[in-house]
Formats: structure tokens, C-alpha cells, sequence
């Protein structure tokens, strides 16, 4: 099984950023959620690995508090 890679590994990270806030630009909030959602199954589907994206899965969770 492949483990997280957790480590910047981008080569332009600034880049990326910057193309994930324009894809969201003059949406409203739920449009936003969905371009968000429909990019983690493409991503997830493009990793393929169902141990990676359960790591990844459990490290999106860390710190995040739960609604009351």
C-alpha cells in the first residue's frame, strides 16, 4: 500500500492556488461546494488507491472541529 504524500509537492504551488480560486470566482456558495466536491472525486479517481485516499480521508479530519 502507498502512503499520504504530505510533503509540498507541487512545482508552482502559488500557481495552483491561484487556478483553484478562479474556478470558484462569481459562484455562490453552494455552486463553490460543488466544483470543490466534483474536484475531490476526479482527484480520488485519479489516485485510485483506496488506502491513500482513506489517509487522506483521516488527515483532511485532523483538527477540524465537530458542529455541536
Amino acid at each position: 500500500m502507498a502512503d499520504l504524500v504530505t510533503a509540498p509537492n507541487l512545482a508552482h504551488p502559488d500557481d495552483f492556488y491561484e487556478r483553484l480560486i478562479a474556478a470558484r470566482r462569481g459562484l455562490d456558495v453552494g455552486a463553490s461546494a460543488m466544483v470543490n466536491a466534483k474536484l475531490v472525486l476526479l482527484l480520488a479517481s485519479h489516485i485510485g488507491d483506496a488506502g491513500v485516499l482513506e489517509q487522506a480521508i483521516a488527515a483532511a479530519r485532523e483538527d477540524v472541529a465537530s458542529a455541536p
